[in-house]
């Protein structure tokens, strides 16, 4: 998880994204144990109802399991889930506004295709 917070967002959503980076990106696994919400308060000097709120947005999204008097896991299918997700916002955020600012502009499909099999490297 990365150490320093920014002014885009409330700090409990940033700490719900980088754990659900860390799943995403395979650094946690399917049940493993989250850190607790003491030790999260503690690491970014947060109050620790504001960790409390990041890891409650991954329980109510299906992305963590609670076990009781035990933390926090990750939960059977988190990573599927959360990368079908971001594929899909990942279509609504860019690709739609590419595929619009190639059509204002008369770029045909044959030349977009082109540029980005230039730069993607499989």
């Amino acid at each position: 998880m990365k150490s320093v917070f920014d002014d885009s967002k409330p700090i409990f959503q940033q700490i719900s994204e980088m754990i659900a980076d860390d799943i995403v990106d395979g650094q946690l696994q399917e049940g493993d144990q989250l850190p607790s919400t003491t030790a999260l308060s503690q690491f970014y000097r947060i109050n620790r109802a504001t960790a409390q709120k990041g890891l409650a947005a991954l329980v109510d999204g299906g992305y963590v399991y609670k076990q009781r008097g035990v933390g926090m896991f990750v939960a059977e299918g988190a990573r599927d889930k959360l990368l079908a997700e971001r594929k899909l916002d990942f279509h609504q955020q860019y690709v739609r506004p590419m595929l619009e600012e190639a059509r204002r502009i008369h770029l045909p499909k044959k030349e977009i295709i082109r540029l980005i099999e230039e730069d993607y490297d499989d």
